[in-house]
């Protein structure tokens, strides 16, 4: 009596589902959906192979294409340039899926999203990075340590390993620009207390022997002589070839 009842009323759960698979999927499997959005991604068309993308995670959300599907999105709105929504996505795929072999990869791409977001075409001509805002760097250098303690043995880790010297040099280079500004409007305190910061946070830094020249500069200003003295005796000893590449405006 009860399977006759179920038939004769035709609105199992699992019927609506499949129609509504069928529906938002247009008959087609995870694979071939997957595919297609491989083919938009070769035309350049990243937006429609986004929205192909979402089409497999709302009709097939446990497929292994769904999983994948998730981190294409992410991949593609970072090249579109969309980082803030990239790392959105990669947030909510490391939420849902906190230990599958892809996760490392998921961790490692919000570090590079991140440092795209501080790169400029202008670098390496005009714009040192380290003199405009560094949020993103600081990004970046927490998102690749997170993937290094989740995940030390996974290869992600071990280039992003790599990419913390460059990411330290330019977060102790920005702190000595803002040691250098305080200095030129005469926030000598200010200045020294920014420059131990480098010494103390950053100690093997390329910025550390400007700090030490800055500091005894800083200590000269306020009238600490033995200070001055002590700073540059370090300075001698630990960087005996240093010349000061920077000026105090």
């Amino acid at each position: 009596m009860f399977i006759s009842i179920f038939m004769l009323i035709g609105c199992s759960p699992f019927s609506g589902d499949k129609e509504t698979k069928n529906l938002v999927a247009n008959g087609l499997s995870s694979k071939a959906i997957y595919k297609l959005a491989d083919e938009k991604i070769s035309a350049g068309s990243i937006g429609q192979a986004i929205k192909h993308y979402k089409t497999i995670i709302e009709s097939y959300p446990g497929s292994k294409y769904a999983i994948q599907a998730r981190l294409d999105i992410a991949y593609n709105l970072y090249k579109q340039k969309k980082y803030n929504l990239s790392i959105l996505e990669l947030n909510k795929f490391i939420e849902k899926y906190p230990n599958l072999p892809s996760t490392p990869y998921a961790y490692y791409l919000k570090g590079v999203v991140a440092e795209a977001v501080s790169t400029s075409i202008l670098d390496n001509l005009i714009t040192d990075s380290a003199q405009r805002d560094v949020a993103s760097v600081r990004d970046a250098y927490s998102y690749f340590m997170d993937l290094i303690d989740t995940f030390p043995n996974s290869k992600y880790s071990e280039d992003a390993i790599k990419k913390l010297p460059s990411l330290r040099a330019t977060l102790a280079r920005h702190e000595f620009y803002v040691a250098l500004y305080y200095t030129g409007v005469g926030s000598h305190i200010a200045a020294i207390n920014r420059s131990k910061f480098i010494i103390e946070n950053y100690p093997n830094s390329s910025s550390i022997p400007d700090s030490l020249h800055l500091m005894a500069f800083n200590y000269d200003e306020i009238n600490a002589p033995q200070l001055a003295i002590d700073a540059r005796k370090i300075l001698t000893s630990s960087y005996p070839d240093y010349s000061p590449n920077y000026s105090v405006d």
